[in-house]
């Protein structure tokens, strides 16, 4: 495998890899965002689940329940100490089919004790990558609405792979918004 340059995820994007696109690194009085050297750094959009505790739920990834989530579309998430909000890219993401996704958080948030994580984007996917935002610290932190969230990288297989994420009608594919985690129902 290799990493992708900027020249490359330029001709990608272009022809609808990422959209919207930017071109250049923005970085002027903001969390930086857009292409770099050998990277896209995505921004998170204004649609925030921000996790709570108020109905006393339980997380469970084979159950999960919505109730302990408060919605809030907004200019700047704050995360209440010690807990994670879900949010999504303002990118759609359309991934070719010989190529994976690793997601890298964004220094700038990670030194202020803010993880940013995302798990890679496979072969054939596309949609809006959901983002899991973890506050670290004993104290409220914010997130900053299209700005920089995180950076992709893109890295080319030897050859092409015999089963894409679209082949296997993967449960994620084509989402659009936050999307909670799902299992797929076993067979009756």
């Amino acid at each position: 495998m290799s990493i992708l340059p900027d020249t490359w995820i330029r001709e990608q994007a272009l022809k609808g890899m990422i959209d919207p696109f930017v071109e250049n690194q923005e970085k002027q009085g903001v969390i930086s965002y857009g292409l770099s050297s050998y990277g896209y750094d995505a921004r998170v959009s204004d649609e925030f689940k921000i996790f709570t505790n108020v109905d006393s739920a339980v997380v469970d990834p084979k159950d999960f329940s919505a109730h302990g989530f408060v919605d809030r579309k907004t200019d700047v998430c704050v995360i209440p100490p010690n807990s994670f909000a879900l949010a999504r890219t303002t990118e759609y993401f359309r991934i070719p089919r010989d190529v994976l996704v690793i997601c890298l958080g964004k220094s700038t948030y990670a030194r202020c004790g803010i993880i940013v994580n995302v798990t890679p984007l496979e072969p054939e996917w596309e949609g809006h990558v959901t983002l899991e935002f973890s506050n670290t610290t004993p104290l409220p932190a914010k997130i900053y609405a299209n700005e920089g969230a995180c950076q992709f990288l893109f890295l080319k297989g030897q050859g092409t792979c015999e089963v894409s994420y679209r082949d296997r009608l993967g449960k994620y594919m084509g989402q659009t918004g936050v999307t909670l985690p799902k299992i797929i129902k076993a067979a009756s």
